[in-house]
């Protein structure tokens, strides 16, 4: 077995690590952190995590950076611990607290009431403290300069809002939900129908796409793996192909795939009509993915290998 060495450096590595990111570090430093102790040539996560949050952040090495977008447009499932009475100015315990409400009269009965205008597909303006641009500035930049600026509403989709504990002036929830959303102004949109305010005291992400929490690998984890060799810390990685499980699967001929690797479209017998699929060659071997076309053959659109 291949000791962790600090000699060697930019190893060839493709697969997925779904790191559970811990608090008080941000995706950035967990992905260096990470990417050092496999010694990877190439790494990148998929949606960031703030400081305050934990949970699943998906990193990609390799090839696997190449479906990274996929995972940033899945959706996601998150828990949340929602304080009542205090408006923070960035959403969240790590802000200032600008206002003081009381919580005296609100009950489940109110909160259920209140979650019940957030299901299905809403409109929601991004908060200021966020990565998105304005006229090539971060808002979260204007932001820190004491700088509003209107943002354009974005729709989003809540597939689920469950309330699953209530104490004192907190309670928790299940989010099932689209990409784009931010949990942040959820709590804190939740907090105004109230009447009361609120902010995300405490966030962890326990879903991306098709990874489940029980996949996840904590930092101690992987501290350990790194202590034995490579191999072990490769065994962690879970296949390139597995980020987009949910989509049909082709096997191509050898000469299909030959022609697919060219740039070609290709029919394939008993393919969807239309939408994404994977693509793999003969039977196992994952090639990259494709898109249906009108006139229904499989065009390549992200390719592992040529």
């Amino acid at each position: 077995m291949t000791k962790p060495n600090k000699k060697i450096k930019n190893r060839d590595i493709n697969g997925v690590l779904l790191l559970d990111k811990p608090l008080g570090c941000s995706s950035n430093s967990a992905l260096q952190k990470v990417k050092r102790l496999y010694q990877a040539k190439k790494a990148g996560h998929t949606g960031s995590l703030d400081p305050l949050a934990s949970g699943m952040l998906p990193i990609c090495f390799g090839s696997a950076t190449k479906l990274s977008a996929f995972l940033l447009d899945a959706d996601k499932d998150y828990w949340v611990r929602v304080k009542m009475g205090e408006k923070t100015e960035t959403g969240d315990a790590e802000g200032k607290v600008i206002k003081k409400r009381s919580i005296t009269g609100i009950n489940e009965g109110l909160i259920l009431e209140a979650l019940d205008n957030f299901k299905g597909e809403i409109l929601q303006t991004p908060p200021m403290f966020s990565a998105i641009k304005h006229k090539g500035k971060r808002l979260y930049e204007l932001a820190r300069e004491g700088v509003v600026v209107e943002r354009k509403q974005r729709e989003i989709t809540i597939h689920k809002l469950q309330l699953c504990n209530l104490e004192s002036n907190f309670f928790d929830l299940h989010i099932s939900c689209s990409k784009g959303t931010y949990v942040r102004t959820l709590a804190e949109d939740i907090g105004e129908t109230l009447g009361c305010g609120a902010h995300v005291s405490e966030l962890k992400r326990e879903r991306v796409g098709p990874y489940k929490k029980s996949d996840m690998i904590t930092l101690d984890v992987i501290l350990d793996k790194a202590d034995e060799s490579f191999e072990a810390l490769e065994r962690l990685l879970l296949p390139i192909d597995s980020a987009l499980s949910s989509w049909p699967a082709l096997s191509l001929n050898s000469d299909s795939a030959y022609y697919l690797k060219t740039g070609q479209a290709v029919m394939v017998p008993k393919a969807p009509t239309e939408g994404w699929v994977r693509l793999y060659e003969e039977t196992d071997k994952f090639i990259g993915i494709g898109q249906v076309e009108d006139d229904g053959k499989i065009a390549p659109k992200r390719l592992m290998m040529k």
